[in-house]
């Protein structure tokens, strides 16, 4: 679990990323799960696009996601969702 402090932090760290997923109708699938596990692996922090068309919320997606991937939900902001899962080999982001 992330702290408040942690929350903020990785926020800030987020503001300039661009979505690199998209959850649309299809839903989130085990191999877009797969992807968003890879992704946070090499990354550790990434932004997903909740598109209008999906069948799930974009809190729900989030969560879903971060279920499925050992992941933290940073935020939910619209459509918008930020991931945080630290890298097993080569971590980068040093929390506060």
């Amino acid at each position: 679990m992330l702290t408040s402090k942690q929350r903020a932090f990785l926020r800030r760290e987020a503001h300039t990323l661009s979505p690199i997923f998209q959850v649309g109708k299809g839903g989130v699938s085990e191999e877009m799960c797969m992807q968003i596990g890879n992704a946070l692996e090499a990354r550790e922090l990434i932004k997903v696009k909740n598109l209008e068309n999906s069948e799930h919320f974009p809190r729900e997606a989030a969560e879903l996601i971060a279920a499925k991937t050992g992941a933290d939900v940073v935020s939910v902001v619209g459509s918008v969702i930020t991931l945080y899962r630290p890298s097993e080999k080569k971590p980068k982001i040093e929390l506060p």
